[in-house]
């Protein structure tokens, strides 16, 4: 994949392709069924991405908690997985967000990255103040000579999937839920950072990572698989949130114990996939006690993950 962070002044080969719009947070079944459609709609064109870093919501509700359920770099590597070719991921900041819905279209779409044809949901909106909708898109888009394919929301039998929906799964501790939407394990990708190595104290070291910019799900322990920077995956079992019995601070994050493992994890980016939900994190009176219990939970863990 070639990713591109601005629409002006692209070399030849980055132009003229079919371009499906869109935030792709999550990319889950729905993004997939539009990049499918637009692969279909000119099968001859390079295919293109055009999304936007930060995330708007990030920037018009900065104080919002985390929300994302893919950074950057996972995003694009998913939707290189799907076929894309061309990532647009252009800096959204509060300049660009005052830019027309008109010159959305004129300036970025036709003449900066020469689209050929543009793909999005029938929900999608743009320009200032969502000024822009699908209607105008198609009758501004078709009069400077690019195609539109508008594709409908993927849904079930209970409703349209959408990220929103999929971030309601994890933060009620349904990660099969949003698994089936997402058409893989929700994952967690991040640097391992030093703790305060107390679970190697206990028995059961650990590897950190900071949650960051990443939705919290329910806080409390998970069975998960880790993929390490080299491919390999292990299976382990892993606790998000507080950490009440150890922890008096509001940070929440994430700390897995790999099953089988031993080695030096600091600095390695880890990728930790949220299987099934074992139970809510709570305050132990002693440390014998979570000792205890984190034994519990990786057996369990490991039954879990066996049966898959």
């Amino acid at each position: 994949m070639h990713i591109f962070r601005d629409w002006r002044d692209l070399p030849a080969a980055a132009r003229g392709a079919t371009v499906a719009l869109g935030n792709f947070d999550g990319v889950h079944r729905g993004h997939a069924a539009l990049i499918r459609a637009a692969h279909r709609a000119r099968p001859e064109a390079p295919l293109a991405v055009l999304t936007f870093e930060p995330h708007p919501r990030e920037v018009f509700r900065p104080d919002d908690p985390p929300f994302r359920l893919t950074l950057s770099a996972e995003r694009a590597d998913l939707l290189a997985g799907l076929g894309v070719g061309l990532l647009y991921e252009l800096p959204f900041t509060p300049d660009f967000s005052l830019m027309s819905a008109e010159a959305f279209v004129a300036d970025v779409l036709h003449a900066g990255l020469g689209a050929r044809h543009l793909v999005s949901g029938h929900d999608f909106a743009f320009g200032h103040r969502r000024g822009g909708d699908t209607a105008f898109l198609t009758a501004r888009a078709e009069r400077l000579g690019m195609g539109v394919t508008l594709v409908p929301l993927l849904a079930d039998s209970e409703a349209p999937l959408s990220s929103t929906r999929i971030r309601r799964a994890l933060q009620d501790g349904y990660p099969e839920r949003a698994a089936e939407e997402l058409g893989r394990a929700w994952a967690i990708r991040g640097l391992v950072a030093h703790g305060d190595a107390r679970g190697r104290t206990i028995g059961f070291p650990t590897a950190n990572i900071a949650l960051g910019r990443h939705l919290e799900p329910a806080r409390g322990v998970y069975a998960v698989t880790v993929r390490l920077p080299d491919g390999a995956t292990h299976a382990g079992v892993a606790n998000i949130g507080r950490r009440p019995t150890v922890n008096t601070g509001p940070e929440s994050r994430l700390e897995v114990n790999l099953f089988d493992f031993d080695g030096d994890l600091y600095g390695a980016e880890l990728t930790v996939a949220l299987h099934a939900y074992l139970r809510p994190e709570v305050r132990f009176p002693s440390l014998d006690a979570l000792r205890a219990q984190i034994a519990a939970d990786a057996a369990e863990a490991r039954t879990v993950l066996a049966a898959r």
